[in-house]
């Protein structure tokens, strides 16, 4: 909980500067209005209007198979969010991830360096993709930005809102989609980037010697026992040399057993808990990575202090997949003001009256907002 503090008054000082400043930055194109702080800049049009012209037919193309994966996705999502009400008490299907913070209800714990490059990455390849789109579609762009939603950063294409909407809907459509098919896309490179240098890359480099320590979970059985940098030797008497070995010990805890384990800089027995993710296994409370080491043909060579930095790229590509495709998904259900209601909105008229589809979107909005406060709200206090 120590990060959320950190996070918290970083905004609060944010906030204040705003309002003390508010008039002066107001000249730099930065606007504050509670919730919202917002600043617009007319830059980086000329180059997005560059990349939708190279090849507007391709564009318009790879939009279309963008619907029909997007519906697929939004559909998907929905069934999802509504099936996980079952067992929303045990496992909430929503949970707030913040880089560098443990969050209560969160099973999921995104390094801070990790977290911040692949979010920015994010919102860089959503947005943009949002404006390419729109250019291609002949709908002029007032600005580009980035916000500020109370504690919630973001980014955001200003296209003109007269032209978007004498736009014809497959048109709107293709817009609406560009943002998370970007993400899925780079989540598919990005996926091929880890594999290519965890399993080709890395083993050329390193040789991989055990399981390393690099985060004990506050509050958790490893909690006063392990620390960070720990090398693990044996789990239960398994020995452990390389993550193979290591995720086969760990499948085999028991839920409430003893757990004994050997480290580089003792033994250890502590009492395990239950895995928040399956109740059926055990659980220590620690999140690990392969321990490395050069081989020797790179060892105690000039530039070998810089092959360290190829040990990185598999974890950075690993939380650039799943951001995107984690925030993509969530981004196409069918509520507003995310794509997928605008999506849901513009693909029922053509089967609804606007009166009928007033109703669905907002009833539908309604829907899934509750299901996502209550998983949000029952996570972090529970």
């Amino acid at each position: 909980m120590d990060g959320i503090w950190y996070y918290a008054i970083a905004f609060i000082v944010i906030w204040l500067i705003a309002f003390i400043f508010k008039n002066s930055i107001e000249r730099f194109g930065i606007e504050v209005n509670f919730p919202v702080i917002m600043w617009k800049t007319k830059r980086l049009r000329g180059f997005i209007n560059k990349i939708a012209n190279l090849a507007p037919r391709f564009w318009k193309m790879y939009m279309n198979v963008g619907i029909a994966v997007s519906v697929i996705c939004m559909a998907f999502m929905l069934v999802s969010l509504i099936y996980s009400l079952n067992m929303i008490m045990d496992s909430p299907a929503v949970s707030l991830i913040i880089p560098g913070v443990e969050v209560p209800g969160s099973p999921i714990f995104i390094p801070f360096f990790y977290g911040f490059v692949a979010l920015a990455t994010v919102l860089i390849v959503h947005e943009f993709s949002h404006g390419i789109l729109a250019r291609v579609e002949n709908i002029n762009i007032k600005s580009i930005g980035l916000l500020l939603f109370i504690i919630l950063p973001g980014a955001f294409v200003e296209p003109d809102e007269s032209e978007m909407n004498e736009c014809s809907r497959p048109s709107k459509l293709r817009v609406y989609a560009a943002g998370s098919i970007a993400n899925f896309s780079l989540a598919a490179i990005a996926m091929v980037l880890m594999i290519v240098c965890s399993s080709i890359i890395v083993p050329a480099v390193f040789n991989e010697g055990g399981i390393e320590i690099n985060r004990v979970v506050s509050d958790s059985p490893a909690d006063g026992y392990l620390k960070e940098g720990m090398i693990i030797q044996s789990i239960n008497d398994y020995e452990i040399n390389n993550s193979d070995s290591y995720v086969n010990a760990v499948s085999t805890l028991k839920p409430n057993s003893i757990i004994n384990i050997g480290t580089n800089q003792g033994n250890f027995s502590l009492k395990g808990s239950v895995n928040p993710n399956n109740q059926s296994l055990g659980y220590i409370g620690i999140q690990s990575q392969s321990h490395y080491s050069l081989n020797q043909y790179f060892d105690n060579q000039i530039y070998s202090p810089l092959l360290w930095i190829l040990i990185q790229l598999p974890q950075l590509f690993m939380w650039i997949y799943f951001l995107n495709f984690a925030v993509g998904s969530f981004n196409l259900l069918p509520m507003k003001p995310l794509d997928g209601g605008y999506i849901f909105e513009n693909l029922m008229s053509y089967i609804v009256s606007d009166t009928t589809l007033k109703y669905i979107s907002t009833f539908l909005t309604a829907l899934v907002a509750i299901i996502i406060i209550f998983s949000l709200i029952y996570g972090f206090f529970a």
